[in-house]
C-alpha cells in the first residue's frame, strides 16, 4: 500500500479550524513508524480541474473570492489544492498499475461540486481523479465512507451511467443532502449513534451495489469522522471497526485508491492504520 504525501500540505492553516495540518502530520509520523512507503505527488494542472469544475469556481479559489465561512480564503490555497488534487491523481494511477494506494493530503474535496466549494473543500480531488480514469477504464465506482454526505461528488456525477457513487453517512448532519438515492447515486443515510453492527450490515448492502455494477476501478473517499470520539459528528464506530471495514471492501478485489476526506480526532492515525490493514487483508 503506497501512501501519497507531500509535506507542503502542512504549510497552511486557518486559526482554530478543525481541518488542520496536525491531523495529517500525526498520521504521517505514525505510518512512518509502521514502515509504510511514501511517494510525493506533483500538482495537478488547471485543465485537470476543468474536467469537473467550472472556470468560475477555479477563478474564485485562485483569486481568494470564496464566500463560504468553513472554506476560508487562505493565502496560496489554490496551489495547495492543486497539490492535493495531484495526490488523488497519482493514487489513481498507482491503482491502475496494480498498486493500491492512499492519498494522505489536504485539503479534502468531496463537498466541492461543479460550481461550488464548501465544507473545507476547494476542489473535488477524488472526482477529478475519477474523471481522468474514465478515459482508461469503462466503469468506476466511488465509495464514500466519510460521516458527511459527499454532496459535491454527487453533484458532479449524478446521471453518469459509467460512474457509480455510493455513500454511507450520518443524517441529519451537514450538508443535509443524501437523504435518498437518485439514478447512479446510491445513498445510505444512517442515524446518529450508529454502531459497528449496523454500519457493517449497511456497508455489505452498499458493497453489493458496487459488485453488481461490475466496476473496473474503485475510488474511496476515506473519511474517519465516523469514529465515536470525533468532535464534529455523532457516530459510534470503534478504532477496530476500520479494519473490518477495510476487509469487507478488499473482498471486492478491485484496483483501489483512497483519498483522505474527514477525521478530526486525535485517534485518526489509529483509525487510518486499521483501515489500511483491512484493505491489505485480501490483497
Amino acid at each position: 500500500m503506497k501512501i501519497i504525501y507531500s509535506p507542503k500540505c502542512l504549510e497552511y492553516k486557518s486559526f482554530n479550524h478543525p481541518e488542520s495540518p496536525e491531523r495529517v502530520k500525526i498520521c504521517v509520523d505514525f505510518l512512518k513508524e509502521k514502515g509504510f512507503e511514501f511517494i510525493q505527488p506533483q500538482p495537478a494542472e488547471e485543465k485537470d480541474l476543468l474536467l469537473v469544475h467550472t472556470q468560475r469556481l477555479i477563478d474564485e479559489v485562485k483569486n481568494g473570492e470564496i464566500s463560504d465561512l468553513d472554506t476560508p480564503n487562505i493565502k496560496g490555497i489554490f496551489n495547495y489544492a492543486l497539490l492535493s488534487v495531484g495526490g488523488a491523481i497519482l493514487a489513481m494511477e498507482k491503482a491502475l498499475q496494480g498498486e493500491n494506494s492512499f492519498s494522505l493530503m489536504r485539503p479534502p474535496g468531496h463537498h466541492a461540486g461543479k460550481d461550488f466549494c464548501g465544507g473545507f473543500c476547494y476542489f473535488n480531488n477524488i472526482a477529478i481523479a475519477v474523471a481522468k480514469a474514465e478515459k482508461r477504464v469503462k466503469k468506476v465506482a466511488i465509495l464514500d465512507i466519510d460521516c458527511h454526505h459527499g454532496n459535491g461528488t454527487e453533484d458532479i456525477f449524478l446521471g453518469k451511467s459509467n460512474v457509480l457513487y455510493v455513500s454511507l453517512h450520518e443524517s441529519p448532519l451537514y450538508p443535509g443532502t443524501g437523504l435518498k438515492s437518485y439514478l447512479n447515486c446510491k445513498n445510505f443515510p444512517l442515524p446518529p449513534k450508529t454502531d459497528e453492527i449496523r454500519y457493517l450490515k449497511t456497508l455489505e448492502i452498499a458493497l453489493k451495489e458496487i459488485e453488481n455494477f461490475q466496476a473496473d476501478l474503485l475510488a474511496i473517499s476515506a473519511g474517519f469522522d465516523t469514529y465515536k470520539k470525533d468532535p464534529l459528528t455523532y457516530f459510534g464506530l470503534e478504532i477496530e471497526s476500520y479494519q473490518k471495514i477495510g476487509e469487507k471492501i478488499s473482498q471486492l478485489k478491485l484496483p483501489t485508491f483512497c483519498v483522505l476526506e474527514g477525521g478530526y480526532s486525535t485517534s485518526l492515525p489509529f483509525c487510518l492504520y486499521n483501515f489500511l490493514l483491512g484493505l491489505e487483508y485480501a490483497s
